[in-house]
Order: C-alpha cells, then sequence, then structure tokens
C-alpha cells in the first residue's frame, strides 16, 4: 500500500535533507535519518493518540474485558474487529459487527489504499462499494482535518496483522434507510483543525472526534432525540449489566455545570493507573472506555470541558443503572 499523502510529503522532504548533508559539510550525515525517522514517528504518534484516546478507533474494534471497569481492550486483539452492535447494546436495527481494521491482507485492510481508507473514513463506503451502517461515525470523522485522518491512517498500518474474518450483519430495514447523505461533505479537503489556542473550539473538534454527542443523547425508535442533546440518557445493555449514559451539559443539577475543570480532568485522569480499573465492578460497570480516553492530554481534556460548558442546560435526572 502506497504511503500516505504526509508520509510522502516527509519522505521528499528528508530526500531533500539527504541533498543539502552531501553539499554543507556543516550537516553530518547521520543527522539526516534521525528527521526522517522523528518526522514519521510524530505522524504515526498522532495517529495512534487519536485512535487509541480520542476517537475510538481500537476501542470500537477490538475485544474489550468487561469483567473489568469501562471493558479495557485485550492485549493482542487492537484493530481485530468482531464487536456486536445490536438493538440492545447500541439500538442497531439488527446486528452489525465492528470490522478488522489491521493490516491483515485477506480479512483486513491490508489490500486497501489511503484513498480507499478516506472514503470509509468519511463518507461511510468500503473497498467494494458497500455502504457502512452509521454506527461507525464517519459523519463525525467527515468533519476531520485531513492531517489527522493521514495519522490515523498511518498508525492503522503499523498495527499487527490479525486474520479474523467478522460476520456479516443483518439488518431488519435496507442499508439506504440509514446512510446520511445529506450530512456527508464530498470533500474534506478544507477541514481544518483548530488552534490550540481557542479551547471551546478545539474542544469542539474533539468532541465531535470523539462522538460525545451520540453516547450522550437519548435514542427513540426514530432516532436521537435531537432536542437533548449531550442530555444523556442513551441506555446500553451490555448483557450482564446496563449503564445509562450521563447529563453532561451545563446543567447544575443534573448534569456537570457545577463541575470545576479539576474534578472534570479527575474523572479520567485517575484511570490512568491500571489499578483503578483493573477490578470487578459487577453490575455497576460502564461501557464508556474511560481507561482508553483517560489516556488524552490535559490540555486536551481541558479544552473538552472549556466546550461542554457551552453546552446549554438541559434538565434530564438519569439513573446510571437502570434495575
Amino acid at each position: 500500500m502506497r504511503l500516505p499523502a504526509i508520509l510522502t510529503l516527509v519522505v521528499v522532504t528528508c530526500m531533500g535533507a539527504a541533498y543539502l548533508v552531501s553539499c554543507n559539510s556543516s550537516i553530518t550525515a547521520s543527522e539526516e535519518p534521525t528527521v526522517n525517522a522523528d518526522s514519521i514517528n510524530a505522524v504515526i504518534e498522532r495517529g495512534r493518540y487519536l485512535s487509541v484516546n480520542v476517537a475510538g478507533c481500537i476501542d470500537c474494534h477490538s475485544k474489550r474485558d468487561f469483567t473489568k471497569y469501562s471493558g479495557p481492550v485485550v492485549m493482542g486483539t487492537h484493530g481485530q474487529g468482531g464487536m456486536l452492535f445490536d438493538q440492545k447494546l447500541a439500538g442497531v436495527p439488527g446486528e452489525v459487527y465492528a470490522k478488522n481494521i489491521t493490516p491483515d491482507n485477506e480479512t483486513g485492510i491490508g489490500t486497501w489504499t489511503d484513498d480507499e481508507i478516506i472514503r470509509a473514513l468519511t463518507q461511510g463506503i468500503s473497498k467494494n462499494g458497500d455502504t457502512l451502517f452509521p454506527i461507525m461515525p464517519y459523519m463525525h470523522y467527515n468533519k476531520m482535518a485531513k492531517e489527522d485522518l493521514m495519522s490515523i491512517i498511518a498508525f492503522l498500518k503499523t498495527l499487527k496483522p490479525i486474520n479474523n474474518k467478522v460476520p456479516d450483519r443483518k439488518l431488519l430495514a435496507p442499508i439506504s434507510m440509514f446512510y446520511p447523505a445529506p450530512l456527508l461533505k464530498p470533500s474534506i479537503d478544507d477541514n481544518v483543525r483548530p488552534s490550540h489556542g481557542d479551547p471551546v473550539k478545539y474542544g469542539e473538534y474533539l468532541a465531535n472526534i470523539a462522538d460525545c454527542g451520540t453516547c450522550h443523547t437519548p435514542m427513540t425508535p426514530q432516532g436521537p432525540d435531537m432536542t437533548k442533546m449531550f442530555a444523556g440518557g442513551f441506555s446500553f445493555d451490555v448483557g450482564h449489566f446496563k449503564v445509562t449514559s450521563a447529563n453532561i451539559t451545563s446543567d447544575a443539577e443534573t448534569g456537570i455545570g457545577k463541575w470545576t475543570e479539576e474534578q472534570f480532568l479527575e474523572k479520567f485522569s485517575q484511570y490512568r493507573k491500571e489499578e483503578n480499573y483493573s477490578y470487578n465492578p459487577g453490575k455497576e460497570n460502564t461501557i464508556m472506555p474511560v481507561s482508553l480516553i483517560s489516556g488524552m492530554t490535559d490540555s486536551d481534556l481541558r479544552a473538552l470541558y472549556a466546550y461542554l460548558r457551552t453546552i446549554p442546560p438541559i434538565s434530564n435526572k438519569i439513573e446510571k443503572w437502570p434495575k
């Protein structure tokens, strides 16, 4: 598979650097490979960070251990796919399985080009032209900066190839009924990642990538209740436990209106220690992958908090673990 555009740019830049080395004795030959490696590693690291800690790629496309708090990813299963999304778990009319996104040539995306992966990520169309069910948040990735999408692709190519054929989906209605065509931009080339200097805008960008709104909005038979965006109430039935998403609007009584920035930060940062999630919580578990989200940087968590504080307050009292 060809190098992503960003990596190609890095390689071309470094080839130029190699030429300068040959012409300028003040630059040693040993410096050029370091520039090359550091540049590529920076792209892959950005992709790892987004895939693991923000966008939820590894969360949904791996095996999770719900005998531990928040269902941390089982080592060795990263990207192999197979997680089932059905009516109980995610309000899906039928059965949809997360795809294998490892670079396995037979059952994964090993033979996919960058453009084919971009199309799947942002338009919901797979290599063979199949339409992906929108439990895959391509509506949100459609708004991501291309450089971030290319970083994700670069990271996915570093995953261990896992031969794991995922079952076919079984929908109770044609996929055309669910494809959100009017909400998708035909091109992502003009998408811009906001500056870190504007925490509200950058926090909104992160919330979009993380798809916070979908999980924290009540689900009705007709779809999400858009009048209660971020007000919580989406119930997930994992089988051995049920949990309802929290109200994360700025409502003081039923949301996070009284939370300080530090309280919000501590909500996630505490799970940077494995001992704080490596236990069996029984029925008081959560589907929210806090063990992964905790890996977000403090500055990004603060930006997320800054954005959520701008969400209008909606009073919606939540019973976290319904009977």
